[in-house]
């Protein structure tokens, strides 16, 4: 965890292997401030084509980068150890074949879930409308515990999955693990009693039926600002309570980061990368 002064710690959304923008971000905000911490709303991978690049530059920042971990740096680790069948190779081989691939990785599975920093909760997806910070972070560290340990790749190898598909107390071992990891790396939509679904991806004007998105519901986390990125067809969100900072850079539109002790944004814009089909 970071011990840095708010004041200079950036949160940044969705990297997505887009390691030039994320270059360019960086040097405009060490012209503000050279004393300058980054900490990334998770997603540092996959569909952008700098993901070696863009590991690569955040461990050699040592303790002046962080991020918590995203649905796409759990699938980066589930291929690597849990033997998961990329769905386009073409965007992680590089990482997979580096020299150094043992070293970016275990960096990577070293990244916490959940952070929280001078009363802002960063986590990439969401959090349930039952959980309160300080659970939201206790959840988050018994994933960590797992991933950081020595049978981590007993996880990975049954970490994807739809079910439980509502969070209960009593849930253990595996389907617990898995669970917690849904919420706080794939959450979009859910309902008041914390039962989650996962098909839909678009913006709010498809919520589907019987649902909503989960920052809409009353939450025992509003005495907190909630930091996220995940959703990019929201755009950014700057809500009293609330902060979305996924701006969509992969997509062509921006790589958003905002200073944490004054909410100032700092932005690249960026291009639109073909994706690769396989």
């Amino acid at each position: 965890m970071t011990t840095a002064d708010p004041r200079h710690i950036y949160v940044i959304g969705d990297i997505q292997g887009c390691c030039d923008q994320l270059d360019k971000l960086h040097a405009l905000i060490l012209k503000q401030d050279k004393k300058a911490h980054l900490f990334v709303a998770g997603d540092l991978v996959n569909r952008g084509p700098q993901s070696l690049s863009t590991l690569r530059t955040l461990v050699a920042m040592g303790e002046r980068a962080n991020s918590v971990l995203g649905n796409h740096d759990l699938n980066l680790l589930g291929i690597a150890y849990g033997k998961h069948r990329p769905h386009h190779d073409g965007y992680l081989r590089p990482v997979l074949d580096a020299p150094d691939r043992e070293e970016l990785l275990d960096w990577l599975r070293h990244r916490p879930l959940a952070a929280l920093i001078n009363h802002h909760l960063i986590v990439h997806a969401g959090v349930l409308p039952s959980w309160t910070v300080e659970q939201t972070l206790d959840y988050a560290h018994e994933v960590e515990q797992v991933l950081q340990g020595p049978h981590f790749v007993d996880f990975l190898k049954v970490m994807y999955g739809n079910q439980p598909e509502r969070w209960s107390t009593n849930l253990k071992g595996m389907e617990r693990i898995r669970c917690i990891v849904n919420v706080l790396t794939r959450l979009r939509f859910c309902t008041v009693d914390d039962e989650m679904e996962f098909d839909s991806k678009e913006g709010l004007n498809r919520t589907p039926p019987g649902y909503a998105p989960w920052f809409s519901l009353p939450r025992l986390t509003e005495n907190a600002t909630v930091i996220f990125g995940h959703w990019s067809a929201l755009g950014l969100q700057m809500q009293p309570n609330l902060i979305g900072l996924d701006t969509g850079c992969v997509w062509g539109g921006k790589l958003t980061a905002m200073r944490l002790s004054d909410h100032r944004l700092f932005e690249v814009d960026c291009p639109e990368f073909q994706q690769i089909v396989q």
